[in-house]
This record gives C-alpha cells, structure tokens and sequence, in this order.
C-alpha cells in the first residue's frame, strides 16, 4: 500500500469514498463540480492542507483522508494535525486499512514537528469512535458546529 497526496486525477475516487461510507461508489459516477476543483485546488497549493489517498498495488484508491496542519501558541508554539474525512472503501474494511492509514498520518504528522493529532467524528458514527479509540485517541473536548 502507498500513502501519498491525492493528484487531481484522484479526485472522483476521492469523492466516491466521500459519497456513501456503506456502498462502494464508481469514481466514473462522480460529478466533479467547479466547487470541488476550485477546493481541491486550494487544498494543493497549501503546504498546510493535504488530501492523502491509500492506493493498493493495482492503482485502485482504497482510502482517503484530509490533514490540516494549525499553527497555534498552545503546546509551545508547535503545530497540531486535524484530520477530517476519513474514509476506506466499503468492500475493503475489515483487513487494517484503516490503522495503517491512520497510522501513517500519525507519523506524517509526527515527522512534521506536530504536538498533537486531533480529529472529529459525527456522533453517529458509533463503530468510528471505537476504531479511533483503539488507535489510541481519548475523548477530550465536546465539539461545537455552527453551519452558515
């Protein structure tokens, strides 16, 4: 397995892991829309964003995810990694791909000098808070969203 940053030739198997976690979803179904290009481009050009894609020997993307890496005054000063959108392909759970992905954006973030790693997850997403807890995450804050 390869965990790399997501070419925009990526972008519709990344958005077929992001349209339904409980189905498989055909990249070639994907409508890419000027929004996404216009996100996925701004997320390139940011060295503190990153969309990284977990590809199997065949070339097939199995998973995804988004690192956000925030400069801040707490912790002394070091920076922190959310990551957000988490995703492996329906068909191929089960077997660690998700810890390895995890994993590995753990390490990316701790080669980077950051002091933490923090991510949410949707309260409903029961069977996603046991996978990150077995990865070593504790529920530490309670979120707050306010949608414009």
């Amino acid at each position: 397995m390869l965990l790399r940053p997501a070419t925009r030739a990526e972008l519709p198997a990344v958005l077929a892991l992001l349209a339904d976690e409980e189905k498989v979803s055909d990249p070639g179904s994907m409508v890419v829309t000027e929004t996404y290009e216009r996100a996925f481009a701004d997320i390139e050009a940011d060295p503190r964003n990153e969309v990284l894609v977990l590809v199997d020997e065949g070339g097939t993307v199995v998973g995804c995810l988004q690192a956000t890496y925030i400069p801040g005054l707490g912790k002394g000063g070091a920076e922190r990694a959310l990551i957000e959108a988490v995703r492996i392909r329906a068909d191929r759970r089960g077997g660690g791909l998700g810890r390895e992905l995890m994993d590995r954006a753990v390490e990316r973030a701790r080669a980077r000098g950051c002091a933490l790693v923090q991510l949410t997850s949707s309260k409903r997403r029961t069977d996603a808070h046991r996978f990150y807890a077995s990865l070593g995450f504790a529920r530490s804050h309670d979120g707050f969203k306010l949608f414009l």
